[in-house]
């Protein structure tokens, strides 16, 4: 396509009709047919990796031995098949070519009166447009694509008969906490999708979420660190997109998993069928979680002089379930209509028996106790409508809609006993909120020559938050000093629009650059029954972002650069005050603004003989950071307030390495470290009730081991572990821990199922987590010991009739803007 032609491209698709742009900016091929004959050529075209058919490609004819003029052509259809026909006698080479492969030429046999037929023409993907390089040995556990790392999961047996979390925490670049809060190269400032889409019940707590997740159900993972323009500009450290299993095959299939263990149990069905243009999906799962805890606590507030000690026993049981239905449909050969409803629920109960000792200066310390019971629960439903039309080859139109909601119930109860056990009082909390958003989002992607990719589009999100809260004392028990526990309720609207635009540059000499900027509006209308309505200024962003790589034989090179935003999330905002540690309060805070981060980043990855090794740099700047912080509030009971603020400026230097080792065809090994350097500049209370400067910095790391080996009569085995080190705060550290897991599995004959066997930290009993905070009005010391010592056994078999493979686009909506809360 000629520069003139490219213009009158863009701009008609930015003004015009769709058919009056491809008719006036459509290239014809310069292909002629001088003669006519009898003879055929037929074939088909597949991807060298997966076997997968490439659909659209394009195939040219040439007469030998003149490689000039093509003779003839044709293109590829939705199954990769391409006829040449009317040929004449002779000898021919063809030339076959497609966006994101290597151009490939074939000598066809001589053709006379009959039809030569290609069977499995094998294209290799190309690195100057997916610059994508498969793991040497490794293909099935680790590949990295040109802005993501692919973990997939389904290759990992630790996991089996666990949730998401125990998958993210074998995935490199990830960290995940005992709680289940997920960080990315140590930031807690992520945006977790599943199928490429948001859900509310991610929005209130993506830790919970996760533990819905049947680890059985995930295909694989995607860490996203440089997110281009197409994305929303939220998530400052990147985004986490969880790939769960779908079956696009012909015929129908019906597969059974089961585990149980002494600290939980799953069960779950899924199923598949697909018949010519018509598709279905359904799985459901349920797990259910039974475990102890001990949490100790410790704080003395400077100014009183008040010291304050508590000592918990807890039992967690929970019941988590998925459940999903897709649909899909081919209207049209290069059209179709995509279905889906994902509907979760959670009921998770804590119960907790904790004894409390204070103690004001040097006097005798009075002892009491408090027996509280804390419920979750929610319920949550994603109905999504997806069209997508393939106009040409790599030309798209895309349209998605979205609707999502989610009901949580939040509900402490607490009966106080003096040290003799005699109830003294009780206290209570509920907290009932809903969260929904409904998205609407459409995409144009077209190339504008063999070498030039263009993509745009515009979204628009509309949430709307609602929560009502309430408190009850006893006469008996009064609430903490210097808070209003009244009561009261937030109803928060926040609609997003957005529209983007991204280039794609390859050259022959193998360098990409994908550049692009997106421009989002955000406005918002928040109230309260006691403020009334709250003044929150609407504001625009312009987020620009580039990336930039090159091959150079086997290895990869990369470098990129993009600015994003961090809205704080509900769970950061909700002014409902958390009173179930009368010590150590917790609310959200109304008056957060969105953090601004510029990311930057270096990297190289490649094969090293029998090593595969990724190695990676960045810095991350943010801008009015979001972050924990502690305030004394209560000067007879020593309370302090846990809450959220933007605290200033927040500056990361990190590396990453991961390396991988296939020392057997049968036997391989990988590992990784991830160290960080952090500087938190922000305030404080000081003794004279005026705020202070603060800053707190250190290093932080997380290292990971795994090995697996294939033995005869299809046994496997596996073994991984991992370190968390601590996580750095603005007023201190939460401490560090150390996972590890062995697992074994038998698969049945023909791959129709398998039994196995997982065991976790069966040498140690739990695990231990501290946390140590301070200011110039408290000390604060935490410790969590979670009895995590597991077995579990895992049970998995499918049946029905599987046939060919089919290769489907679908496209879904993805809103990566809201930050989550930390720890709650």
């Amino acid at each position: 396509m000629k520069i003139h032609q490219t213009l009158i491209m863009i701009i008609c698709l930015l003004v015009g009709s769709q058919a009056t742009c491809l008719a006036q900016a459509t290239v014809k091929p310069d292909v002629k047919i001088t003669e006519k004959g009898l003879g055929k050529i037929a074939g088909n075209v597949v991807d060298s990796i997966s076997a997968n058919p490439v659909e659209y490609v394009t195939v040219a004819l040439f007469k030998m031995p003149d490689l000039i003029k093509p003779v003839n052509g044709a293109m590829s259809d939705d199954k990769g098949k391409f006829t040449l026909s009317e040929l004449v006698t002779g000898s021919y080479a063809i030339k076959i070519s497609s966006m994101g492969y290597q151009e490939k030429w074939i000598t066809a046999p001589k053709v006379d009166d009959n039809t030569v037929a290609l069977k499995n023409v094998k294209l290799s993907s190309s690195a100057r447009l997916l610059n994508e390089v498969s793991v040497t040995g490794q293909a099935s556990l680790i590949e990295e694509k040109v802005d993501r790392l692919v973990y997939n999961a389904e290759k990992d047996l630790t996991a089996k008969g666990g949730d998401a979390t125990e998958i993210l925490r074998n995935v490199p670049l990830l960290s995940v906490d005992l709680d289940g809060n997920v960080s990315l190269r140590g930031s807690q400032n992520i945006r977790v999708l599943i199928n490429n889409k948001p859900s509310t019940i991610l929005a209130a707590s993506i830790a919970d979420a996760l533990k819905q997740i049947p680890a059985d159900q995930i295909k694989s993972v995607e860490v996203i660190t440089s997110p281009s323009a197409k994305y929303d500009a939220e998530g400052s450290g990147g985004i986490i997109n969880i790939i769960t299993k779908k079956n696009n095959i012909e015929g129908m299939s019906l597969t059974i998993d089961s585990g149980i263990g002494n600290r939980a149990s799953t069960l779950g069905l899924s199923g598949s069928y697909r018949k010519r243009k018509f598709g279905i999906n359904l799985n459901g799962s349920g797990r259910a979680i039974y475990n102890k805890a001990i949490y100790d606590f410790t704080q003395h507030t400077i100014l009183t002089d008040i010291t304050t000690n508590q000592y918990s026993n807890a039992k967690h049981l929970g019941g988590f379930g998925n459940y999903a239905l897709g649909l899909d449909y081919d209207l049209k050969k290069n059209e179709s209509l995509s279905a889906g409803v994902r509907f979760g629920t959670r009921g998770f109960s804590r119960k907790q028996d904790m004894s409390v000792s204070q103690q004001v200066g040097n006097a005798a310390p009075t002892l009491s106790g408090r027996d509280i019971d804390s419920k979750d629960f929610a319920n949550s439903v994603d109905v999504n409508l997806d069209y997508i039309k393939i106009i040409r080859p790599q030309t798209e139109l895309s349209i998605s809609t979205l609707y999502s909601r989610a009901d949580l119930t939040n509900n402490s109860d607490a009966s106080l006993f003096s040290a003799s056990r005699q109830l003294q009082g009780t206290q209570k909390n509920d907290n009932k909120s809903n969260n929904q958003e409904a998205t609407i989002q459409a995409d144009y992607t077209t190339p504008i020559n063999k070498f030039q990719l263009l993509e745009f589009g515009a979204k628009g999100i509309f949430r709307s938050v609602k929560s009502n809260y309430s408190y009850s004392f006893s006469q008996a028990v009064t609430s903490p000093e210097n808070l209003d526990i009244t009561g009261g309720n937030l109803e928060y609207g926040q609609n997003v629009g957005a529209a983007y635009l991204s280039y794609m540059l390859t050259t022959r000499s193998k360098w990409t650059v994908k550049a692009g900027a997106r421009y989002e509006l955000t406005a918002i209308d928040a109230s309260t029954r006691k403020t009334g309505k709250i003044n929150i200024p609407t504001y625009q962003n312009l987020v620009p972002s580039i990336a930039i790589s090159k091959a150079a034989g086997p290895f990869t090179f990369k470098g990129g650069y993009n600015r994003r935003i961090q809205r704080p999330g509900i769970q950061q905002l909700n002014p409902n005050i958390n009173i179930v540690n009368p010590q150590n309060l917790m609310t959200g805070n109304l008056q957060l603004r969105p953090e601004l981060t510029d990311n930057y980043e270096l990297s190289s990855s490649g094969p090293v003989g029998k090593f595969y090794i990724n190695a990676a740099v960045f810095t991350r700047q943010t801008a009015r950071a979001i972050s924990q912080v502690r305030i004394p509030i209560d000067s007879i009971e020593g309370a302090t307030l846990t809450t959220y603020q933007n605290i200033g400026k927040q500056h990361d230097y990190g590396a990453n390495l991961y390396v991988s080792w296939q020392i057997l065809p049968v036997w391989s090994v990988n590992g990784s470290i991830d160290a960080y350097y952090s500087i938190l500049n922000g305030v404080s209370a000081g003794r004279d009730g005026a705020n202070i400067a603060v800053t707190n910095h250190g290093w932080y790391a997380n290292k990971r081991f795994m090995t697996q080996i294939s033995l005869p009569n299809n046994w496997k085995v596996q073994a991984n572990g991992m370190f968390n080190g601590k996580a750095l705060q603005l007023q201190g550290r939460m401490g560090g821990y150390m996972l590890y897991s062995f697992g074994f599995r038998k698969d049945f004959k023909g791959n129709k199922g398998s039994l196995g066997i997982t065991g976790d930290n069966i040498f140690s009993k739990s695990i231990k987590v501290s946390g140590d905070f301070s200011s110039p009005l408290f000390v604060q010391t935490t410790r969590n010991q979670l009895i995590n010592r597991g077995v579990r056994l895992t049970f998995s078999y499918k049946i029905g009739k599987i046939g060919t493979d089919v290769k489907r686009k679908t496209k879904g909506i993805k809103n990566t803007d809201v930050k989550e809360g930390e720890g709650n």
